[in-house]
């Protein structure tokens, strides 16, 4: 089948690709940046194509010849997402009856039975509405929490368990949820394709195992070695109070927990398991809870984790790095630092490609930690969101505060900085060869202020600049010397 998946960048794109390669069908995927896909095993064999989901005039030609539709997006981080969501599931809705595609394939939630549904569920079902009404033959495929490593759902459990022996919550920790392994979405996402042209409609998907939210955070301490956890629901965090919290212990900023929260309040579990009659289960049947989580932590242990929720990006692409106050049309501020190093470039270049995450940024951790705390308190994303690989990056990938936005390996790393900032924010680091076989180190921090704060923000940080980015410089050719050393 011609397939073109929107959404590859995103948790569940990323995963799918690949398995439709495997399964012998042609693959074009859909991204406003293409050059995010750069870095992914599998990218030599798709045609990649820019495009975005609000905009016609460049999904109807990413459509064109296609005969399957993937459609695996979703703006939970913008705060007007219900409004964004619908325009550009009618913006694709109208594109495949236009193109005469075959089959529209979508995963939104579970709708609960009666009460008002969350913003998150009920745009979830919304955009299921929308396709479903295209002309199109569509499957939507409605799932609970979604239990994989790298997911947001997995990330808020694992480190609200992990990190918090006994815990406050409130009373919707007894609400009943189905939850599905990520390789069982996947399973029906493939299979999908193949459907005769009769089935249409919305199918609930879930695993074997209907369980409280507790009952997860629990058998999730038993399978990763901890301690009975004490949890004490109490009748007055709401969902908002709670999603501060979560917003503060675990990598899931505001903007994403609470969403999620808000759908916890309802009971999530199928109606039947009607996709059977189409999708036989997976050979050996649907993953149990406890095998989903040992799947997914074995992947975090070892690395070994395909695609994160962070990938996609929680803001809007940004412009190219601004180079010069006439070029943005204001004011650029740079701290460039330059260190030269006895160690060969290679050496220089993996701690480079290592920074972040478990390996730190090389000075005054103290401080790392302080800004990245205040960052997560006024609803940013922080420094807990880490990196997917600790010694190799991809283009697009979230790293702590930053996202990845041109990796030349070895020669340059650019990353943008993606806390709050009353500006925006860059940080290059480079490579380069020396005739004496060492190398030298360049570091380039670049601020384009927004209004008179972002200006005072760069002036009462300056003090600070010589510790923190003259240290950074210092440590990581320090580093690089020392890996090099026999």
């Amino acid at each position: 089948m011609r397939c073109v998946v929107f959404g590859a960048t995103g948790y569940l794109g990323g995963r799918l690709v690949p398995q439709l390669l495997d399964a012998g069908h042609d693959v074009r995927v859909v991204a406003r940046s293409p050059e995010k896909l750069a870095g992914v095993p599998w990218r030599e064999r798709v045609e990649a194509v820019r495009g975005d989901v609000t905009d016609p005039g460049t999904v109807a030609p990413a459509m064109a010849g296609r005969q399957v539709v993937y459609y695996l997006v979703h703006s939970l981080v913008h705060r007007d997402f219900v409004q964004l969501d619908r325009a550009a599931a009618q913006t694709v809705a109208n594109a495949a009856r236009a193109a005469g595609v075959q089959r529209i394939v979508y995963v939104g939630g579970i709708v609960p039975d009666g009460g008002n549904l969350s913003p998150h569920l009920a745009s979830r079902a919304e955009v299921g509405r929308i396709l479903l009404h295209s002309g199109v033959p569509t499957v939507v495929l409605q799932a609970a929490v979604i239990i994989g490593s790298g997911s947001a759902s997995f990330e808020m459990l694992r480190y609200l368990t992990e990190r918090l022996p006994a815990m406050v919550t409130p009373r919707w920790v007894y609400n009943r949820i189905q939850p599905i392994a990520v390789r069982d979405v996947l399973h029906y996402l493939v299979r999908a394709v193949d459907l005769p042209a009769d089935v249409h409609g919305a199918f609930d998907i879930g695993g074997p195992d209907v369980l409280t939210y507790l009952a997860m955070m629990r058998r999730y301490a038993v399978i990763a070695g901890l301690p009975r956890r004490l949890v004490v629901p109490v009748p007055v965090l709401t969902p908002w109070l709670s999603a501060q919290w979560v917003n503060l212990v675990t990598p899931v900023p505001r903007a994403i927990a609470v969403p999620l929260i808000e759908s916890l309040v309802h009971e999530v579990v199928c109606h039947d398991h009607a996709i059977a009659a189409h999708i036989p289960d997976p050979e050996g049947g649907l993953t149990h809870y406890e095998r989903a989580v040992e799947l997914a932590l074995a992947r975090v242990r070892d690395a070994q984790v395909p695609t994160r929720w962070s990938d996609a990006a929680t803001a809007a692409p940004s412009d190219p790095l601004p180079s010069d106050p006439e070029w943005s049309g204001g004011t650029v501020y740079e701290d460039v630092r330059e260190q030269a190093t006895s160690a060969p470039p290679e050496a220089l270049w993996d701690v480079i490609e290592s920074i972040g995450g478990e390996h730190g940024w090389y000075s005054f951790p103290l401080a790392w930690s302080v800004r990245g705390w205040a960052d997560r308190v006024v609803g940013g994303v922080g420094l807990r969101r880490g990196r997917r690989d600790p010694r190799r990056l991809h283009v697009g990938e979230a790293l702590d505060w930053w996202r990845v936005e041109s990796l030349e390996r070895p020669r340059l790393l650019r990353l943008r900085a993606e806390m709050k900032l009353p500006g925006r924010a860059w940080l290059e680091l480079e490579v380069t060869p020396h005739l004496d076989g060492g190398a030298v180190y360049r570091q380039r921090a670049v601020f384009e202020p927004h209004g008179l704060g972002g200006h005072l923000y760069w002036q009462a940080m300056s003090p600070f600049h010589d510790v923190v980015f003259g240290g950074m410089a210092r440590n990581i050719t320090g580093a690089a010397a020392a890996h090099a050393a026999p």
